[in-house]
């Protein structure tokens, strides 16, 4: 058994998502462990080197968490040879050109999403991957969430019969930043920037809806801006021009309609921040990011409508948790697991950048059918 190094220059991390997710919980989290063990018992260390433009934020992170590597200079850190995996979890409306550049130098390429800014970028980026014959990746994050997980399952041991519909509810309330400062950055509320909760959330539900109950092949979706004036980060008070919330419908093979929405302006009154009913022939499930709890038809109430009489049925206790006592890896750990295998022994891998356009289509589609206010036929896309 030998330990085999991975350099990986890590370009945005210094945002919520780079540090925490992708930073701590996973690269970090690997080489706690010892590293990623390959078939042949060999194990991959990642060696990361943080990559960002604000040197300060460089600095302190790192020094927190004992990184010895860092740069604000993306050309330099591509330059070097010894490492071979660059990751990106910077700004949308750049990460197609860096990706480019970092292939250009010869990188395996592994990000976040969505991987463009629009479905022309993503597929020459994809096309671009292919040609050049750079091993790729994005991340699929929700996939790998113990609830999903066992949605999954149950889905594979055939628990609903035949699946009849998806109800997916994804949100909570982002303060304006006037008083309570904002849990999201303002770029996200600024069309300029690659903002938008569209593009950001049905990439996302493409590669769930698909991975879980099959190909979809139509969108209605409306959006809105329900909050039109936000402060950022600095204080100052901005006009909001793109969208804050998506309701959206989807055609699924199989007849299944999937109903999903996203936003930023809803206040929770359900078990988590997103959760996902599936109902069937044989039986429910309600996923969020953890739990899932079932309903068999045997287990099904039967309930009469009567509105001139207070509800004394509890409705919640006719349904049962699904496994409450296992215990998953973090999602995003586990999927660097995975791609880090593919890396080096060619394990499989779906989530590929071709993946990643395939959410940005629908992302596409669903901002043309608010705009035209009709339904939008999601065609079949291949690099």
């Amino acid at each position: 058994m030998s330990e085999i190094r991975l350099g990986v220059i890590m370009n945005g991390v210094t945002g919520r998502m780079g540090t925490n997710q992708h930073l701590i919980r996973s690269i970090l989290a690997i080489r706690r462990q010892g590293g990623v063990v390959l078939s042949n018992n060999d194990r991959v260390m990642p060696d990361p080197l943080l990559v960002g433009r604000n040197s300060e934020k460089l600095k302190q992170l790192a020094a927190t968490h004992n990184i010895r590597r860092w740069t604000t200079d993306l050309d330099s850190a591509l330059s070097n040879a010894q490492d071979q995996l660059f990751f990106d979890a910077a700004s949308t409306l750049g990460r197609a050109s860096i990706l480019k550049k970092a292939i250009d130098a010869g990188k395996s390429v592994y990000c976040e999403k969505p991987i463009a800014h629009t479905l022309e970028d993503a597929i020459e980026l994809v096309r671009y991957a292919k040609k050049v014959g750079a091993k790729n990746g994005v991340v699929h994050d929700k996939l790998s969430l113990p609830g999903l997980l066992k949605l999954s399952q149950l889905i594979d041991n055939g628990f609903f019969g035949q699946i009849l519909s998806v109800r997916g509810e994804f949100g909570y309330w982002v303060f304006d930043g006037q008083i309570i400062p904002a849990q999201r950055p303002s770029w996200n509320y600024q069309k300029v920037d690659g903002g938008g909760i569209i593009l950001d959330m049905l990439c996302h539900w493409r590669y769930v809806m698909e991975r879980l109950f099959g190909p979809v092949r139509a969108v209605q979706c409306i959006g809105a801006t329900h909050v039109p004036r936000r402060w950022n980060e600095e204080g100052q008070e901005y006009s909001v021009d793109t969208d804050d919330a998506a309701y959206a419908t989807f055609e699924i093979d199989g007849g299944i309609i999937a109903q999903i929405n996203s936003s930023w302006c809803t206040r929770v009154y359900r078990d988590d921040l997103v959760t996902f009913q599936v109902d069937g022939t044989k039986g429910s499930a309600v996923a969020g990011l953890h739990r899932c709890v079932t309903q068999s038809a045997g287990e099904t109430p039967k309930p009469v409508w009567n509105p001139d009489e207070p509800r004394v049925h509890d409705f919640f206790a006719d349904w049962v948790e699904v496994s409450p006592a296992e215990s998953f890896e973090n999602g995003f750990k586990t999927q660097w697991e995975m791609f880090i295998r593919h890396l080096f022994e060619d394990a499989p891998w779906k989530f590929t950048l071709l993946e990643g356009a395939k959410g940005v289509q629908l992302a596409e589609l669903g901002m043309r059918s608010w705009k035209e206010r009709r339904w939008v036929d999601v065609p079949d896309l291949a690099a």
